[in-house]
């Protein structure tokens, strides 16, 4: 997508350690109508498929998929990283390693928000092995949903989630893949 591209270029900050910092516009402060415009494009990218509910983890995807389900005029879910008393009954849980706080999550969803009947659109701000959406792929078949698909506003193009997703047979679809990142220069240069 030129228009996330072109933003990742302008407001993007290459630093060392292979992180992009878009906290600026996508994962702090949030441009809802950069968001917007993502909403559409994932809409026209699933556009066949029956997705009646969206699933993210906390907390940088929640802005995200909030905009993207106004498309497709269903609701988010979204897995939390910490139990909490506010949710009773059971759980599905997955364990969930973050690239970016290099620490391991249990991540929840409530039995009552996912079942057999729903077809699940996974949507997050980023994909850089996988963790994340492999342990939501987790809960989402413990649930016996269905995968529709995978929608990821920035995907790191050099590390392994994109290609294993895709070699699973998921429909993948990463607005903006990164091809390489250089810190010292600060170019950024992207996948066609």
């Amino acid at each position: 997508m030129e228009l996330l591209e072109e933003r990742i270029r302008k407001d993007g900050i290459v630093k060392e350690g292979n992180v992009l910092k878009v906290d600026n516009f996508l994962n702090h402060q949030m441009d809802i109508e950069l968001f917007d415009e993502m909403g559409k494009e994932f809409k026209r990218l699933f556009a066949d498929k029956p997705i009646n509910k969206i699933l993210t983890i906390e907390a940088s995807g929640i802005g995200i998929a909030c905009v993207v389900a106004r498309h497709f005029h269903v609701p988010v879910v979204f897995a939390k990283k910490t139990q909490s008393i506010n949710i009773d009954g059971e759980v599905y849980s997955s364990k969930v390693e973050s690239f970016t706080h290099k620490r391991v999550y249990d991540v929840i969803v409530s039995k009552k928000y996912l079942s057999p009947d729903d077809h699940v659109l996974i949507i997050d701000d980023f994909l850089a092995n996988g963790c994340a959406v492999n342990g939501l792929i987790e809960i989402i078949e413990k649930s016996g949903a269905t995968v529709e698909g995978i929608g990821i506003a920035v995907e790191k193009g050099w590390q392994i989630g994109g290609k294993t997703l895709r070699d699973q047979g998921y429909q993948l679809e990463s607005l903006a893949i990164v091809e390489s990142m250089d810190p010292a220069t600060g170019e950024i240069v992207f996948r066609h």
